[in-house]
């Protein structure tokens, strides 16, 4: 019989926190952290797959190759996603596994470095909005728009910065794989930062490109295409609120789809924040998902046990899996 499968996804900020230089020694401490959490969806009864982002840490190598630009070529974005995709799992790797052997669950974690298709004719490849790596001053910022052809804008006084295309995800190059890995039943680290953009040229083959894939975008079509029951999206609130920052905000314990979507169409969800989580649930559960839970890192144990978090599911009256999990079902 197939054992229940559970993607999580979550940022980059989870292993790199405000005010932390970004040491290795910091980010495997923070890796730890999140290994406690992981391990709790397993003791649940879950097979697992584990989505992370990659924002602060892409941001830091960038800026340590602009100090070694005069010595060192940069690499392109592309190839920064992979670095950090694989520092990263090799860290979240390492914690998994040692709070496994902690509480004696004999099971082994792998990292599946992931390239991601977009469409090289997205319309996100005409108008650039992601800002990525260092500020530059006005000089810095007119030499690399002519050098390497970057699109640059002024950020806020504070200097300018580049900006890079953020296109929809359309397939998972190693999706066989990686659901090859869930069914022997390994726990398996993929599309870190959303994962390694690519396309596909006019000749059939993979190119890499120089863009930034959102996390739980990818997170959701991973989620699809491995046959998920449980999509969990971690973020920085425990729950998804009605009128969020408003005197009438209310948490909003369980919803279905059609609800959540009425909601995004009224502006509940700002692009900036809830929207894209949202635009992912609904994405995971329209293409054949069940349900999908959003809390906290902080909530994420009460939320499994059903304290806690945002349900959102097919239907009213669904049976999720979240409520089996509280059950121990």
């Amino acid at each position: 019989m197939r054992k229940r499968l559970a993607l999580i996804a979550f940022g980059g900020n989870a292993m790199l926190e405000a005010g932390e230089k970004g040491t290795a020694r910091e980010q495997y401490r923070n890796a730890q952290k999140a290994a406690q959490l992981m391990v709790e969806i397993v003791r649940k009864g879950y097979e697992l797959i584990i989505v992370h982002g990659n924002g602060p840490q892409v941001g830091n190598l960038l800026l340590q190759m602009e100090a070694a630009a005069n010595t060192i070529p940069a690499f392109p974005l592309d190839v920064c996603d992979a670095m950090t995709e694989g520092s990263m799992g090799y860290m979240l790797e390492r914690a998994v596994l040692n709070e496994l052997r902690k509480r004696s669950i004999d099971k082994e974690v792998a990292t599946v470095l992931t390239q991601v298709v977009v469409d090289r004719e997205d319309k996100a490849f005409l108008h650039p909005t992601k800002p990525i790596g260092p500020f530059y001053n006005a000089f810095r910022a007119a030499q690399l728009k002519r050098e390497n052809k970057w699109q640059m804008v002024e950020d806020a006084g504070r200097g300018f910065r580049r900006v890079v295309p953020s296109p929809l995800p359309i397939d998972i190059i190693p999706k066989r794989a990686i659901r090859a890995l869930v069914e022997r039943g390994v726990v398996t680290i993929a599309a870190g930062g959303g994962g390694i953009p690519v396309f596909i040229n006019s000749s059939g083959l993979v190119e890499g490109v120089e863009a930034v894939i959102d996390k739980d975008h990818a997170s959701a079509l991973i989620a699809r295409e491995a046959r998920a029951d449980l999509f969990i999206i971690l973020t920085g609130v425990d729950r998804v609120w009605e009128n969020f920052g408003r005197e009438d905000a209310r948490p909003v314990a369980r919803m279905d789809v059609e609800q959540a979507r009425r909601m995004l169409e009224a502006g509940q969800f700002p692009p900036g924040s809830m929207g894209p989580k949202i635009i992912a649930a609904l994405d995971y559960i329209h293409g054949g998902g069940h349900e999908v839970l959003i809390t906290s890192a902080e909530k994420l144990k009460a939320a499994l046990a059903g304290r806690s978090g945002t349900i959102i599911h097919r239907r009213r009256g669904g049976h999720d899996a979240a409520a089996k999990a509280s059950k121990g079902e």
